[in-house]
């Protein structure tokens, strides 16, 4: 069971295990207190920051999926939290960033594809929609990626949004955190914002 959270919106990072969400959650607050590791699973609990007199916070959500270390019904444990979060809170989320790893994600969605399975990317991705949640995928580690427009097309197909990806650019944001480049992510947000009213939230965006 997570913590009590703070009484405001948010903006909540979601994804597996060691794509990046810690380090992006870094580059967005421009605080260094978030952990990071090799090892996934080293986000257990939310990670909050806020800004008290804005009534506003990134919060850094534990990783699902596989975690070195971590026996599988933890992991189911972890992921039920993850559900029950999005679910309790989701009239105060103004977008949720999906985080996936933009050289691997493909490859582990086609490989988790069955007559009986959803991979994980794919079912939080449609999860959020269904809460009502403004999704933005956060296609980290680009910098690793050489068939840029062949990959993120490949991703689409797989989250069910008709390719080309470019159509797409409030809700698939190729970026590298671990270089400080993550503009696409914040025109997406800033669109969110926008259209939900919170302008004075720009600032953090930008």
């Amino acid at each position: 069971m997570f913590e009590d959270r703070p009484n405001c919106q948010e903006v909540v990072l979601v994804g597996r295990s060691n794509v990046g969400k810690s380090t992006l959650m870094r580059e967005l607050t421009g605080h260094s207190k978030f952990t990071t590791g090799k090892k996934p699973g080293v986000t257990r609990q939310p990670n909050h920051f806020d800004w008290s007199g804005e009534k506003f916070m990134f919060t850094d959500l534990p990783g699902f999926g596989f975690m070195s270390g971590v026996e599988e019904h933890r992991r189911e444990e972890i992921k039920t939290d993850i559900v029950r979060y999005l679910e309790s809170n989701a009239d105060d989320i103004l977008a949720g960033v999906l985080v996936v790893d933009g050289k691997s994600v493909v490859d582990i969605i086609d490989r988790h594809s069955g007559p009986d399975e959803i991979p994980h990317d794919v079912e939080m991705f449609h999860f959020l929609r269904e809460l009502g949640v403004p999704v933005v995928v956060a296609v980290n580690k680009m910098d690793k990626v050489d068939d840029k427009d062949e990959r993120l097309d490949e991703l689409c197909d797989r989250l069910g949004l008709m390719p080309p990806w470019k159509q797409w650019s409030d809700v698939i944001a190729p970026i590298c955190a671990k270089r400080g480049s993550i503009d696409p992510l914040y025109e997406s947000l800033q669109t969110y914002f926008h259209e939900q009213k919170r302008d004075d939230l720009l600032k953090f965006v930008s």
